[in-house]
């Protein structure tokens, strides 16, 4: 590297600290807080306008004005003064008592290890992809607001997502510019003595080194691994070098750095969190080394280790369908953790293995990562009602002969971070109603202030919006275009295509065949009739971006960019490539209308429609995913009926349809039919009622909250008693379970005897126990849910022991005549005080 080099790269160059003020400019640009708090914004416009609008970032502003003019703006006294208060704002908001300690301060939680393969928390810091990040930005951003206190864990990518351009053929091009740490807004974490803080982890044969980098997100830290270390071997400074790229084993070296070398990162730290949040499968790992870590503290083995550890764990999953699991195969996994299970886990491969299969004994069987997971977690969850009955579903297998409604997951839907995806005008509306503070407490009041907001003030912010989205959009498209080596008079074109009067839909997601992009394409003669009509127009705007090894999806752009060009189509519809996360906060804060439109179930949650709620936007959705939950008559529209087609084709042409008619005889006559102000009062009613009763129900503020009480503080209370007094609990659970596995087999039933008296069955029947002690097991009376009628699970009563048996017992129940005797059955089931059965231990025995 020539001095030229040295002295241009921010990474090495020497920042102007000596300039007064510096150091506070300095500390806001690092704390990504400016992303979701837009108090600074005019601070970097003054700096540097032209860049900022074309970066938001603070740091590459920073870093690129000129000393002179940093020094000049500086020297302004009423500059200086607004940079002093801001920092000071920023220090109150960071020290002040938040919702947790106002709620939980006296509760046994001092921290959550939140990992994540990716983070969105701005298009600044360009590690994630879609959905799964923006859920685990949006968390980071709420736990920081609400003062829980929450670590991240991730990984910072050399080349992160990949970078999208559309050529002349509607074809899209996938391109990987490079992260320059030194222009990102974070900082590496160095030691004491200034050392910057590496990891070494060990693969087979040689050691891997990771840098560690933070970034500030609040009151909160995010720290990201780094393979691009020179002291590593060319392929692995390519371990992060891409997300989501390369195959299988670049992608198993990833999550063994995300996993293993995270939990060693909180160890390095001193930090020791109570909770670990596995943000899907990918981090699975951090099970096994939080495991190891508690071995070397503890002096237990292994199995005592995860018995102790996994009461302290999370296990969220986003996947929908059973093909999205991260699976190894055998040979793998005993290629990169054959050492690491015996001589770092005390325990043999196949051992290790079987934590991620279904059938421990089958060699053959792949490695699944949600599998470890949820063998290494004291909780499952899933992100809305109706994915928990579709997880549950895809992990019955782990639970053979128990009823799916006891399968263990449960579900906390997902929210958006409404501060990040508000635009300014929405945020004055809201805090006129509501107040500044809204979104940090409960919201209890929130539905009732913006039900007070008069219609002609939510009209005059609604065409204010779609005004600034097609200024936004067209000017874009220019751009764009100009790219493409488009002649001057296309790209004027473009700048005057939109209409701000005209009612405006939305689709921006990824481009997958089940997300269906293509459902309005269904027929283009009808969708140009709607679009195109004198009276009615409608106007479409789509983004989205298509796995670059994902042909189907790039075709299903390639149609749309074919129907565009159509001299009709033209007017109506644009495209706009490389979607990101700032074109999605400019859609959301402008569209009239958002579809979605995923084939059922196969939505997990989809937090796309969550993000126009509070900008006053209105939902056309399928019924799955959170809309299932959401939608009621007057809040929006919904699309075709809650059950699954799956890949059925005549599903496909049915919603194609529905969403036509919807659209002619619904929502665009609702936009257009307005009173004598010119007001579609109509319309305003159900947008109010959108925003009233949604915002604050999908807001991550309610879900960061339900986390906290449902899952980290009694995770983290499960976790203390476990490994409490040399972890008596955990080795007595681990007494426990290999006792049944001694002596399950030998358990039975004798004789039932079943007697109708009125209203009451009366249940009496024999289990014979034999060396087991009965307080190990539950004796249950089970009766599966029909139609309108739950599911019946009542323990018996211990009646008397049978004289002259060894280990025989009567038990009796009397259940409701209501339902037949032959609906009910007897079963028994382990117990252990403490323990979720059948999370943690599977066993089940039926009567019948």
């Amino acid at each position: 590297m020539n001095d030229k080099t040295r002295v241009c790269s921010p990474l090495y160059s020497l920042l102007p600290t000596q300039i007064e003020g510096f150091d506070a400019l300095a500390e806001l640009a690092l704390n990504i807080r400016w992303s979701w708090n837009h108090a600074t914004d005019e601070v970097w416009r003054r700096l540097d306008h032209d860049l900022w609008e074309i970066t938001h970032n603070p740091w590459v502003v920073l870093q690129t004005a000129s000393c002179d003019r940093i020094e000049s703006v500086l020297a302004d006294p009423a500059f200086r003064r607004q940079v002093d208060d801001l920092l000071q704002t920023k220090s109150q908001a960071v020290e002040a008592p938040a919702w947790f300690q106002q709620n939980h301060a006296h509760a046994l939680l001092n921290s959550v290890a939140y990992f994540s393969m990716e983070f969105m928390l701005s298009e600044a810091l360009p590690i994630y992809s879609g959905g799964l990040g923006n859920v685990a930005g949006d968390q980071l951003k709420a736990a920081s607001d609400l003062g829980v206190p929450v670590i991240g864990v991730g990984l910072l990518y050399q080349q992160g997502y990949f970078r999208q351009v559309i050529d002349k053929d509607g074809v899209q091009q996938a391109l990987f510019p490079y992260n320059d740490p030194g222009q990102l807004p974070i900082m590496p974490v160095r030691q004491t003595n200034g050392e910057w803080l590496r990891l070494e982890i060990v693969l087979p044969g040689y050691s891997v080194w990771l840098r560690i980098w933070q970034v500030r997100v609040g009151k909160l830290r995010l720290y990201l691994l780094d393979s691009n270390d020179p002291a590593n071997f060319p392929a692995d400074r390519g371990i992060t070098s891409e997300l989501y790229g390369g195959g299988p084993e670049l992608r198993l070296k990833q999550e063994l750095v995300l996993g293993i070398g995270g939990w060693r990162l909180l160890d390095r730290l001193g930090i020791h969190p109570e909770v670990c949040h596995l943000n899907e499968g990918h981090a699975a790992f951090a099970v096994l080394e939080r495991a190891r870590c508690f071995m070397q503290e503890s002096g237990q083995p292994f199995n005592v280790a995860l018995a102790v550890t996994r009461a302290g764990n999370l296990f969220t999953t986003h996947t929908a369908v059973d093909a999205g699991f991260d699976r190894y195969s055998p040979s793998l996994i005993k290629q990169y953790l054959c050492r690491y299970a015996e001589l770092r886990l005390g325990i043999s491969i196949d051992d290790l293995l079987a934590l991620g299969r279904q059938n421990p004994h089958d060699e053959s069987e792949s490695f699944n990562m949600a599998y470890l997971a949820i063998r290494g977690s004291g909780a499952v969850n899933a992100v809305s009602r109706v994915h928990e009955r579709v997880s549950r579903n895809l992990f019955a297998p782990l639970f053979p002969r128990w009823p799916l409604d006891e399968i263990p997951v449960g579900h906390i839907t997902n929210g958006v971070h409404m501060p990040t995806w508000d635009s300014a005008s929405a945020d004055d509306l809201w805090t006129e109603a509501c107040g500044k503070e809204r979104w940090l407490g409960t919201m209890e009041t929130l539905e009732q202030d913006i039900r007070k907001i008069p219609d002609a003030r939510l009209w005059q912010f609604r065409t204010a919006a779609g005004k600034a989205l097609v200024e936004y959009a067209c000017e874009r498209l220019a751009r764009q275009l100009a790219a493409a080596g488009e002649p001057p008079e296309a790209l004027e074109e473009a700048k005057n295509l939109f209409d701000p009067n005209v009612l405006t839909l939305g689709f921006a997601r990824r481009f997958a065949t089940y997300k269906r992009p293509n459902l309005l394409l269904h027929d283009p003669e009808r969708l140009l009739r709607l679009l195109t009509d004198r009276q009615r127009p409608v106007q479409l705007i789509i983004a989205g971006k298509a796995h670059p090894a994902d042909r189907e999806g790039q075709d299903l752009i390639k149609q749309w960019m074919h129907f565009i060009k159509r001299p009709e189509a033209r007017a109506r519809v644009i495209f706009l490539s490389d979607y990101d996360m700032y074109l999605t906060e400019c859609l959301v804060q402008g569209v009239d209308v958002w579809l979605n439109m995923p084939r059922r179930p196969w939505e997990a949650c989809g937090t796309s429609g969550m993000k126009v709620l509070v900008n006053g936007g209105l939902n056309v959705s399928v019924l799955d995913g959170w809309w299932a939950e959401a939608y009621q008559p007057g809040l929006g529209w919904a699309l075709g009926d809650d059950l699954g087609h799956g890949d059925y084709p005549d599903g496909d042409a049915a919603d194609a349809v529905a969403l036509y008619d919807l659209l002619e005889n619904e929502v665009v006559p609702e936009f257009y039919n307005r009173d004598e102000n010119g007001i579609p009062t109509a319309w305003i009613q159900r947008m109010r009622e959108s925003m009233a009763q949604l915002t604050p129900r999908f807001s991550i503020n309610r879900t960061v909250r339900e986390y906290t009480e449902q899952h980290y503080i009694p995770a983290a209370g499960a976790y203390r008693l476990r490994s409490a007094n040399k972890c008596a609990v955990g080795r007595q659970i681990v007494d426990w379970q290999h006792d049944l596995d001694q002596k399950w087999a030998a358990l039975h039933f004798g004789k039932i005897k079943i007697e109708t008296r009125g209203e009451y069955h009366l249940f009496e029947v024999q289990v014979y126990f034999h060396n087991l002690d009965p307080k190990s097991v539950l004796v249950e009376i089970y009766a599966e849910d029909l139609i309108n009628k739950p599911p019946v699970r009542q323990e018996m009563t211990l009646l008397r022991q049978l004289v002259g048996s060894s280990g025989g017992y009567v038990y009796c129940m009397a259940v409701s005549a209501a339902r037949p005797s032959t609906d009910y059955t007897v079963r028994l089931i382990p117990y252990c005080d403490g323990m979720s059965v059948p999370l943690e231990e599977k066993r089940i025995l039926w009567q019948r």
